[in-house]
């Protein structure tokens, strides 16, 4: 089974296998490195969970695993394929009607089986992954994303892996409370 964690070598690795950021190496791997433990640790606390489990919610929130995990996965090819490389949406993306429903990723994860949603969220990681190193071979972390925003600004690339630390952090709290109700399951 792929995992988040069969990322760039990293030595250290935690009790629960996340790889831990290198304390001595350049800005881009730290910052990767961050980016690779928050990624492993959303799919820690998504681990053997069947489709019961990924369609918990806790208290007033409609937000589930499931749904979390599709958003990530969403979150991945927008940010690292198609603004800051520049390429056209792909499937499932590019036939969604975002305007009939801005929260799309959210409403039909509850459709897909468990073993969908961990493989859409994998293949979009690998594609993110594959573009970070495509982006860090011809740059560095200042290059802006081809695609800008409506405003005529190009965050760059050390803003997107920040931005994707951040939103991964944030939604790993997220999971915390909701595998916490599920199975007691609790840890960073």
């Amino acid at each position: 089974m792929p995992s988040a964690l069969d990322s760039q070598p990293m030595t250290n690795l935690d009790d629960q296998g996340r790889p831990e950021p290198l304390p001595d190496v350049d800005v881009p791997t730290t910052i990767v490195g961050f980016l690779e433990f928050q990624r492993a640790t959303f799919e820690w606390k998504c681990s053997g969970l069947d489709a019961a489990g990924l369609a918990v919610t806790v208290g007033a929130s409609s937000m589930t695993l499931g749904g979390m995990m599709k958003h990530l996965a969403l979150c991945e090819e927008s940010w690292f394929c198609e603004k800051l490389l520049g390429h056209e949406p792909t499937a499932p993306w590019d036939a969604v009607n975002w305007e009939a429903d801005p929260d799309w990723e959210w409403h039909s994860a509850s459709q897909d089986t468990p073993d969908e949603l961990r493989v859409l969220w994998r293949s979009e990681v690998t594609h993110a992954r594959a573009a970070i190193d495509q982006a860090l071979t011809y740059g560095d972390l200042e290059q802006p994303a081809r695609r800008a925003w409506p405003d005529g600004r190009s965050p760059s690339l050390c803003w997107i892996l920040c931005h994707m630390i951040e939103e991964y952090a944030r939604h790993n709290g997220h999971a915390d409370l909701i595998r916490e109700s599920i199975d007691g399951l609790t840890g960073e």
